[in-house]
């Protein structure tokens, strides 16, 4: 996706006109430091024996229906004919429709979330999780980036940002306060960490994501850490696959992994497994499915490690295996997030997502809000003991 174009026409006063709308499985926290959420689906009329989906789909009127969706628009417009914020309003709504994913983005968010899909963002290097009680705390720390210079470190909560407490916000609200129009403004953050509080100000800056590190054990194993499933991370994963020693096991680490494009985790799937389903959705009650290409490679032993922090994207590729029989699971609980959504402009040029369906694994279950419990649930020390499963596992049968 790449801009207005990919939305729906202007709208004729409060209705929108859903003509080429772009239909997104929006799987993510996001990316605190601009970077993601989200998917996208395939290509309507695509092929089956096609590649894996896209990162668009355009679907029809009737496909894309949502009242949510329908609500903040009119409450756009009419804050707009009022003198007030119709983002604020179309926000309103979407909180009352009591959409726990919904989210509202000014043009200049929505873009920038866009961006950090393409695997670039203007932040501070952090990404956020907001925990079962509403805090928000930093789950990862991008190295060498603005946070990461000033000490913050994963698990910190975050307090403030430039004065105004998050605690109970949305993570997409806490993105939007996070980000900044340009590289080198600066943003103060409000932190804790056990008993001690403190304010640091950061100066954002223009970053890359490094979505896939590559790292050969001392065991003989590789392992394959993904950060995000920006754009081309599924093809870097099955480079990564192919170009493993021949035997070597693969331990794929989707810890921290806070979604991305639903695409890329396809094609990282087609790397692992021969063809055939990666996961099955609903929008509206239309059934679809998603399946990787053939020619994976099934031969080698593969441990997929998880935590509360994979989400989205990263679930759906963790189920798949799991389903399928191709790798084992380790870790802890994934953290549950599994929404089909559609964004949708408003008139004030802000963008709606609302969700409109759930994804499903291979053999049917359900993600949205369960999340997936490993086959071997370790807290502590868990890349050690992933290593140990993967020294034992022969090749798949």
């Amino acid at each position: 996706m790449s801009g207005p174009d990919r939305f729906c026409d202007r709208l004729s006063r409060t209705r929108r006109i859903r003509r080429g709308a772009t239909l997104t499985l929006v799987f993510a926290s996001v990316l605190a430091t601009g970077a993601a959420t989200g998917s996208w689906s395939e290509v309507a009329g695509q092929d089956r024996k096609s590649p894996p989906p896209s990162t668009r789909s355009v679907v029809s009127s009737s496909d894309a229906a949502s009242d949510t969706a329908d609500e903040a628009a009119d409450a756009a417009a009419e804050a707009m004919a009022d003198g007030k914020s119709g983002k604020k309003a179309a926000q309103d709504a979407v909180s009352r429709s009591g959409d726990r994913w919904g989210s509202v983005y000014s043009p200049g968010e929505y873009q920038e979330f866009e961006q950090a899909l393409d695997g670039a963002y203007t932040g501070v290097g952090l990404w956020a999780r907001r925990a079962a009680d509403g805090r928000i705390e930093v789950s990862r720390v991008q190295r060498g980036g603005p946070a990461d210079r000033a000490g913050i470190r994963e698990g910190d909560q975050l307090v403030s940002i430039d004065g105004k407490r998050v605690a109970g916000l949305p993570v997409t609200e806490v993105v939007s306060l996070l980000r900044g129009d340009r590289a080198g403004t600066p943003v103060e953050l409000g932190l804790r960490r056990a008993t001690r509080a403190w304010s640091e100000t950061l100066h954002r800056a223009r970053l890359s994501t490094d979505s896939v590190t590559v790292t050969q054990l001392a065991g003989g194993a590789v392992l394959i850490k993904v950060e995000a499933f920006t754009k081309g991370t599924g093809e870097r994963v099955r480079a990564a696959v192919r170009e493993a020693p021949k035997g070597a096991g693969i331990l794929l680490d989707l810890r921290g992994n806070s979604g991305g494009l639903v695409s890329e985790a396809v094609t990282a799937a087609s790397g692992l497994v021969d063809g055939g389903l990666v996961a099955t959705y609903d929008v509206r009650g239309q059934q679809k499915a998603l399946h990787a290409e053939r020619g994976g490679d099934t031969s080698r032993p593969v441990v997929a490690l998880v935590d509360g922090g994979t989400m989205s994207a990263a679930e759906l590729l963790t189920g798949a295996l799991q389903d399928r029989g191709r790798a084992v699971v380790v870790g802890s609980r994934t953290f549950g997030k599994g929404a089909v959504q559609m964004p949708s402009r408003l008139p004030d040029g802000s963008v709606a997502e609302t969700t409109v369906g759930h994804y499903r694994t291979p053999s049917g279950r359900a993600v949205d809000g369960r999340g997936i419990t490993p086959d071997l649930e370790v807290q502590d020390g868990a890349e050690t003991r992933a290593e140990t499963v993967l020294t034992g596992l022969g090749p798949p049968s």
